[in-house]
């Protein structure tokens, strides 16, 4: 049923979006030429690697570094910086619904050097396909915007982000339901809506 779900959501938003992705599209190769598109390794369901779709934010040909950023980091495009601000440079995944290597709603898809660091108990997140939306996601907001200035955005996250967000996401797949993940794309949609108008996202309390 969810793999159901998942196809006719996805096709549905590919093909309304169809305008605003290729706006967006042409807007990323006009901003900083080359592909308007990022195609990243990530670790999906059991650890098989995929490449995961987004619009590229960052200046083409530079060298990817680390699988983190932080908030100034100088490869971000002036538009790349809206992108990820408005979480439209989230929207490519649908084609990765379609292929089925994700979901609408699971955890966030890590790049491989950073799964190769989960424990064994952490490693229990990758029993399910990763989501293009989850609770961490819309709680969260960026996540770069939590990473301080001069310090290394890949070791803090490991040192102070990653386990959190595991233990949050495992806690959240213990309980979820079709209804919840229904409210998490609903909620997912306003938060978008939301950065577009400059309202400001409020956290959700721990």
């Amino acid at each position: 049923m969810r793999r159901t779900i998942d196809i006719v959501v996805a096709a549905i938003a590919l093909a309304l979006l169809s305008p605003l992705l290729l706006i967006t599209a042409l807007a990323v190769v006009i901003d900083s030429p080359g592909s308007p598109f990022y195609l990243g390794w990530r670790a999906g369901r059991g650890g098989q690697r995929f490449r995961m779709w987004k619009f590229r934010t960052m200046m083409s040909g530079v060298g990817r570094g680390a699988p983190i950023t932080g908030r100034n980091d100088a490869r971000i495009t002036r538009l790349g910086r809206l992108l990820r601000k408005t979480k439209l440079d989230e929207l490519p995944q649908f084609v990765n619904v379609l292929k089925g290597e994700m979901t609408l709603v699971g955890p966030r898809p890590e790049a491989l050097e950073i799964v190769e660091r989960y424990t064994p108990e952490q490693r229990a997140v990758l029993a399910v396909k990763p989501g293009v939306t989850g609770r961490v996601q819309i709680e969260e907001g960026e996540e770069s915007e939590a990473i301080p200035e001069g310090v290394d955005p890949g070791q803090f996250y490991l040192d102070h982000l990653m386990d959190l967000k595991l233990r949050r996401d495992l806690d959240y797949l213990r309980v979820r339901t079709p209804l919840s993940d229904a409210r998490i794309v609903f909620d997912t949609a306003a938060l978008v809506l939301r950065a577009f108008v400059g309202k400001p996202t409020v956290r959700a309390a721990r």
